[in-house]
């Protein structure tokens, strides 16, 4: 039984894992026309210019959230950011 309860709950945590990629997947090619994997095989120096540009959007989306801009959106706010880490770990 034991078992079964592992397995059920590494079978949740991939699905959430997924999800949370598919998010920010989503946003790069919306807001920045970017391809994850594109990003991910680029140089170093074209890494640091991808990451800044998208902390430029994120920090635009950050001041429609304090302006309570009718455009604000909390999932793409959050999703712009786990990008934004995502490729600072990639830098790395």
């Amino acid at each position: 039984m034991r078992s079964l309860q592992r397995d059920a709950s590494r079978f949740a945590r991939h699905r959430q894992e997924k999800a949370t990629e598919a998010g920010q997947r989503v946003a790069l090619r919306l807001l920045c026309g970017l391809d994850l994997e594109d990003v991910m095989a680029a140089g170093s120096q074209e890494k640091l210019r991808l990451i800044e540009r998208v902390d430029r959007l994120l920090e635009r989306e950050r001041l429609r959230g304090l302006r309570r801009h009718w455009s604000y959106d909390l999932n793409r706010h959050i999703a712009l950011k786990q990008a934004r880490d995502r490729l600072r770990e990639m830098k790395g």
